[in-house]
């Protein structure tokens, strides 16, 4: 597969904002093993709200110019997720983790790239692209 950066047409110059799926829904215990899709779509659902409205208050330091360009990456069971307004949905072929490096290395040089995730090989790996890090926190209430 090639890895290919999300486009944003309206906002070249945004951050992207690459969440975790796995990661971030598995960070709350509130049932989601019984349905992984689900909880893949109320974190979309949740991060589309921040697409329209902004990020939390102190989700990400410095705040982006302009509203993030936000992907969500599910594998699994969680393939399928459709994408809304405001959150592209890249389904992982094999490892989410894996996917979530090929976006973050594919994306335009400067581009500013934030990632959402506590799992520490990746922090690690995205991390030596050049891309900041934010735990779960950062976009769960």
């Amino acid at each position: 597969m090639t890895a290919r950066a999300p486009e944003n047409p309206e906002t070249p110059d945004s951050a992207l904002l690459v969440v975790d799926a796995a990661n971030v829904v598995g960070s709350v215990p509130d049932g989601w093993w019984r349905d992984r899709r689900e909880a893949a779509e109320r974190l979309r659902d949740l991060l589309a709200e921040y697409a329209r409205e902004g990020l939390p208050e102190g989700a990400v330091e410095p705040p982006p110019m302009g509203a993030p360009e936000i992907v969500l990456v599910v594998e699994g069971a969680a393939r399928g997720t459709a994408p809304v307004p405001g959150v592209d949905v890249e389904a992982a072929d094999g490892s989410g983790d894996d996917r979530i490096v090929e976006l973050v290395a594919a994306r335009a040089p400067g581009r500013r790239c934030v990632v959402v995730t506590a799992d520490r090989e990746l922090r690690e790996r995205v991390r030596a692209l050049g891309a900041e890090v934010v735990g779960p926190r950062a976009v769960r209430p």
